[in-house]
């Protein structure tokens, strides 16, 4: 494969911080790589070196004379006071962009939707990331590299780009870098992932599902490596520590070799932990909508943005809501958390809800800016219960990454994901009974996402989650709602696929809405309970049971495969009695096997699998 460009002992420093320290790294035809990291870790540092769009303090980019090179920045790059025509084919007439089928299917797929004469400044942010995409994606460029190209984009533009880019080039041509969180989106279009971390980039072969199994082997071998030589550290220690006459016979050499070890000892890397925090009682009743109208807020006479919608959350609901950009999914938000009030129609509110928002914009920390991290939630409170345990405000800004340093930086001077982890710790430590997340994973990266799943799939209360991220919706929600446009929400008994064909088939048939769905009087339980007559919390349950003995018959795969190998050597040696209890062994292991696949189908029955 040909080389496009790369960079040679690249090194960036901030102040006192250094990003990279002689990373060597380069793009070659073919190449689809993801580039994963912490906030702040250097990816969009890297990610513009290579793009020329800034300098190394040492090292240098290299380029192939006649690359051309697409580049996305994080942030709106439009004019604002361009039409979006102009924006996107500048100066062009029609009949010559027009003719070209590349440009005519990536203006269907991006911008199909948004009137062509409008101002860019009157976008919403998925429009005008739309228009961005559709600027860069229409030009001919050998490397494209996309810096967040999924935020504000819906799940069906999430899917549309994922297409393009598996489509753009043939398999041993072209190539793209994209820094990403979405981790559906890394497995679907890369065949690379570079993880930039601690001034250096690791390179790994595939998709995020296999960084993640490649990085969980790195660190086993490191964790082997890291505790053989505590050990050694602290016989080196106590050797040491022995009395203060045998220390001066000491030689010097080992007094030097001990305190090399203790010097070598690594810093942690921040460890971003969630934990679940204590959840005020919910009641049998927590919120219901019942035939909700709500008009378009200065909209003509008849334009309904919902129309006799019916909603009903029951206590442990975990509903995520997809949706096209505009069809209200923020609203609805807003209707739950009684924020506005419909045009007809009830809202039913429980008497022991306490609800918590997370916003996209997180407007709600403007407020605090002036107040240092640790400040913001001492105000809320000076200690807190965590997992039966009390914790003090430091100790628990800690556990969600912010070092005893970070801890006092004011809020305003955050990046966007460290202002994300701190406003959704701040609404845990209000203690809410329902929580309503709108787009939580913009800004934050795979590892800070983990964590936040991890405390979301224990999180006692109501859960609603409004998010194109496909992999946050199937791992932290039970069932799916989708709002297609045409005022109606429908069960997605198919989850996210479901939602897909749903829009492809009111596209195809030039509907707004997006066809047959579950009724919409059901709950965001219903249309799977009803299947397998399960509740909520027997299906959590479940899916837990399958996650252990998925685990376990794994480990009963490999101990199957060691038997059978010491077997074979046993029969070759001729050692019959060694082989009759290897043999014995084996029986015992499959009959466990058959008992874990029997509870494995138990469980799948619940979840109607």
């Amino acid at each position: 494969m040909a080389h496009l460009l790369g960079g040679e002992n690249l090194t960036v420093s901030f102040a006192t911080r250094t990003v990279l320290d002689g990373v060597t790294l380069g793009l070659e035809d073919g190449d689809r790589i993801g580039m994963v990291g912490r906030n702040g870790d250097g990816k969009s540092t890297l990610m513009r070196l290579l793009a020329s769009r800034s300098t190394p303090d040492s090292g240098r980019v290299t380029k192939r004379g006649d690359v051309n090179v697409g580049y996305l920045d994080q942030g709106d790059v439009l004019d604002g006071d361009l039409t979006v025509g102009a924006a996107i084919v500048g100066d062009r007439a029609d009949h010559e962009w027009a003719a070209n089928p590349k440009i005519r299917e990536v203006m269907g797929g991006l911008v199909g939707d948004v009137d062509w004469h409008a101002n860019v400044h009157a976008l919403s942010g998925g429009q005008k990331r739309r228009v961005a995409l559709a600027k860069l994606l229409i030009e001919d460029h050998d490397v494209i590299m996309l810096d967040e190209p999924t935020n504000h984009l819906d799940v069906e533009g999430v899917a549309w780009l994922a297409r393009h880019l598996k489509t753009r080039w043939r398999a041993n041509q072209g190539a793209f870098l994209v820094v990403t969180h979405d981790r559906w989106f890394l497995d679907e279009v890369c065949n690379y992932t570079w993880e930039v971390h601690d001034a250096m980039v690791d390179m790994f072969d595939g998709g995020y599902a296999a960084y993640v199994l490649a990085r969980a082997e790195r660190d086993r071998t490191a964790a082997v490596v890291e505790s053989k030589r505590q050990q050694l550290v602290k016989k080196e220690l106590a050797w040491l520590r022995r009395g203060a006459p045998a220390r001066t016979a000491k030689p010097k050499f080992r007094i030097e070799a001990a305190n090399d070890l203790i010097a070598d000892v690594p810093d942690p890397r921040d460890s971003v932990a969630l934990s679940k925090m204590a959840t005020a009682r919910l009641g049998k009743d927590v919120l219901d909508l019942e035939n909700v109208t709500l008009d378009f807020q200065g909209g003509e006479s008849g334009q309904k943005l919902f129309n006799n919608i019916t909603l009903r959350l029951a206590p442990g609901e975990r509903l995520g809501l997809v949706g096209v950009n505009g069809a209200g999914k923020s609203t609805l938000l807003k209707l739950l958390n009684g924020e506005i009030q419909p045009t007809s129609g009830k809202v039913k509110r429980g008497k022991t809800v306490v609800t918590a928002v997370l916003t996209q914009d997180v407007k709600e920390l403007d407020e605090v800016s002036d107040l240092r991290v640790i400040e913001v939630i001492e105000r809320e409170k000076r200690s807190f219960s965590v997992g039966g345990k009390e914790f003090t405000a430091g100790q628990l800004v800690e556990q969600l990454g912010f070092t005893k340093e970070k801890q006092w930086t004011p809020v305003s001077d955050l990046s966007g994901g460290e202002r994300r982890r701190l406003q959704l710790l701040r609404l845990l430590v209000g203690e809410p009974n329902v929580l309503m997340l709108d787009e939580p994973t913009n800004d934050l990266d795979t590892d800070t996402l983990a964590a936040v799943e991890d405390v979301l799939d224990g999180w006692p209360g109501t859960l609603v989650v409004v998010s194109h991220d496909r992999y946050l919706l199937e791992r932290v929600t039970d069932n799916q709602m989708a709002l297609l446009g045409d005022g109606k929400l429908r069960g997605l008994p198919g989850g996210v696929d479901q939602y897909l064909e749903l829009r492809e088939a009111a596209l195809a048939s030039g509907a707004v809405g997006g066809g047959s769905g579950a009724p919409t009087s059901a709950s965001g339980s219903g249309s799977a309970a009803v299947q397998s007559g399960a509740s909520e919390a027997e299906k959590r349950e479940a899916r837990k049971d399958l996650n252990r003995i998925d685990r376990q018959l794994g480990k009963i795969s490999q101990q199957e495969e060691k038997l059978h190998t010491q077997m074979a050597a046993k029969s070759e040696s001729g050692d019959f009695d060694a082989l009759g209890e290897l043999n014995a062994k084996l029986q015992e292991l499959l009959e466990e096997k058959e008992g874990l696949e029997l509870e494995w189908l138990e469980a799948a029955e619940i979840l109607g699998e």
